[in-house]
């Protein structure tokens, strides 16, 4: 999913940071930076959430990393599609907690239900608007 997401920042012209706290592939393409931070405990959610701010894309599954970015006014979209804004967030961090309160309780045991190509559908679509829209409102990523 990566490469699809890499071909449709192109599309846009929009520079794009893969950021993690190991080395990882990125493809060989100037608007493309890898950025490897630290190995403590959040660095890369911090180095992103510093950054984010109106008129940045964040993709995150991460809720608490998305509540930090949509607070710095950051569009913050999910790897299945699911945009968090500000009247979304509370929910979503809500039972981000919950579930964690009923794993760790023993019952819960099993993850999320498993990435489907309607996932991958909706998350570009999700991705192309979000480009679509910080361009119209005067951004110009």
């Amino acid at each position: 999913m990566k490469d699809e997401a890499y071909r449709v920042a192109a599309r846009h012209g929009v520079r794009t940071h893969v950021v993690a706290n190991a080395f990882i592939a990125v493809p060989r393409d100037p608007a493309i930076e890898r950025v490897v931070v630290g190995a403590a405990m959040d660095a890369a959610d911090d180095w992103i959430a510093e950054r984010a701010r109106k008129g940045a894309v964040v993709v995150t599954a991460d809720v608490p990393l998305a509540s930090r970015c949509v607070k710095a006014g950051a569009d913050v979209i999910s790897p299945t599609g699911r945009a968090f804004t500000d009247a979304s967030i509370g929910m979503a961090l809500a039972t981000r907690n919950l579930m964690q309160d009923l794993r760790e309780a023993g019952a819960v045991t099993g993850g999320p239900r498993p990435f489907s190509k309607a996932d991958r559908s909706a998350f570009l679509s999700a991705l192309d608007l979000a480009f679509v829209r910080l361009k119209r409102s005067g951004y110009g990523i």
